[in-house]
């Protein structure tokens, strides 16, 4: 019969007998090209039915190590560049961090790609990540083979950042200190230097304001004092004079112009404003003296503070930074057409080089372990829906013979029930009866005495 004939191990089929080939699957592989190709997800098994492929999947999974090595060393060249501070063992962590990083995402990116089943777009979406990625891998290594060109340019442009600052600052802040608070484009260059001609004559005209507005002040009150004291001298004379305890004396009147004098003279605080105003005519000389002699002083100053704002403006300015040296390259591309072309070109090639594990796996289409992998993985679901369907039957088989006993054991429990039923029931017919019979004894008994007794 046909299920008699024994099967022929798999591992002793041939792939195609009639050619006479080598026995199929192939002895497994030793040594470093294995371990390369697991590193893409690639199941030795299964390859060793098509061993014409493994060198292809070898040099596979070396194109991925080549992407995680460059990736690395732009890390490296990275911190190098933008983070000189950090010791030397931070950036071999940091680099090899990054290389585990871009090896298992290239692994990932590359392995999910086996089959036949991958379609197009999903690839196309799989080459956009590894587009991002080479991005990320390539401008530092831009950066460096430029470093020279983007730091001359850096320089340059700093130089003339530097030159525009300091030539805002002259022009917004002239030598005989007139305000430019007028000029809106001066608003973040003013300098603030002690001691301009300019600020003194400000100072000159707020004191002599003030010192006019008070000596006007102490007029008044010196006019309204005087009026008391005529008042006082007029109330007070001989003319008023009285006659009190034989001897001649003022009247209250006079004492009473006295008293508002000297309570105005007290509150009017005369004495303390005429020793602020001569304290604001003294303050008004010597900042006229200063005036003389700020036309000599000042410009020494306002040169020493515009020297000192470029020097901070020049301290501040970023040399180093990956934004800064990114506008350095495309400043050194947009100014030589060679620099740009070779700009492009190197961008290109770095970015097929980060690209190439996806790239090689988009170009060479879906090779022979391909259709093996998708007929493995069309059997694998085909037998796992067949189990699943072997699982059904079976459970459901199983909950038949659970209906079953339950159904016999209801019946065998139902005549059990049915026969204690009528059991019990015989029971108490029979002791109805033994009842009625002994009831009838003795009504006959009580006959048979009361016959006797007649």
């Amino acid at each position: 019969m046909a299920t008699d004939t024994p099967l022929r191990p798999a591992d002793s089929a041939t792939f195609d007998e009639d050619r006479g080939s080598q026995a199929r699957p192939v002895p497994p592989a030793s040594g470093w090209a294995p371990r390369l190709r697991r590193l893409i997800g690639i199941e030795e098994p299964l390859l060793a039915w098509v061993p014409e492929e493994r060198t292809r999947y070898t040099w596979y999974g070396a194109l991925v190590v080549n992407t995680a090595l460059l990736g690395a060393l732009s890390m490296v060249l990275a911190l190098s560049s933008f983070r000189s501070d950090l010791p030397l063992a931070a950036v071999v962590g940091v680099a090899v961090i990054w290389f585990w990083v871009v090896l298992a995402l290239d692994s990932w990116l590359v392995s999910s790609t086996h089959g036949t089943t991958v379609r197009k777009w999903t690839l196309a979406v799989r080459f956009f990540l590894s587009v991002l990625l080479g991005l990320f891998i390539a401008e530092p290594i831009l950066f460096q083979i430029f470093d020279k060109e983007i730091r001359q340019e850096i320089a340059v442009g700093n130089e003339q950042k530097v030159a525009d600052y300091r030539g805002m600052l002259v022009s917004c802040n002239p030598t005989d200190g007139a305000a430019t608070t007028d000029r809106p484009e001066c608003a973040r260059y003013q300098l603030k230097v002690a001691g301009s001609p300019a600020e003194l004559a400000r100072q000159i005209r707020t004191n002599g304001d003030r010192t006019a507005a008070l000596r006007t002040q102490v007029a008044d009150i010196n006019k309204t004092l005087d009026d008391k004291l005529a008042t006082e001298q007029r109330l007070c004379g001989p003319k008023y004079w009285i006659w009190r305890g034989g001897v001649r004396d003022v009247t209250i009147t006079c004492e009473r112009a006295r008293k508002a004098t000297s309570e105005y003279e007290k509150n009017s605080k005369v004495k303390t404003y005429e020793k602020q105003l001569q304290a604001m005519v003294d303050h008004g000389q010597a900042l006229s003296a200063r005036k003389d002699r700020a036309a000599d002083d000042y410009q020494p100053l306002l040169q020493k503070a515009i020297d000192d704002k470029t020097r901070q403006r020049a301290a501040d300015l970023d040399t180093d930074g990956i934004l800064t040296r990114a506008h350095g390259l495309k400043e050194v591309a947009a100014s030589d057409g060679f620099a740009l072309f070779l700009t492009i070109v190197l961008h290109l090639l770095l970015l097929c080089l980060d690209a190439m594990p996806v790239l090689a796996k988009v170009l060479s289409g879906a090779t022979t372990y391909d259709t093996l992998l998708g007929a493995r993985h069309r059997t694998s679901r085909r037998l796992f829906a067949e189990e699943l369907e072997v699982q059904h039957t079976c459970a459901r088989l199983e909950h038949d013979v659970q209906r079953h006993r339950v159904r016999l054991d209801t019946d065998d429990r139902m005549r059990r029930l049915e026969h204690e039923h009528q059991r019990a029931q015989a029971e108490r017919a029979a002791r109805e009866r033994a009842e009625l019979e002994e009831r009838m004894g003795r009504i006959m008994r009580a006959r048979r005495s009361v016959t006797n007794s007649l």
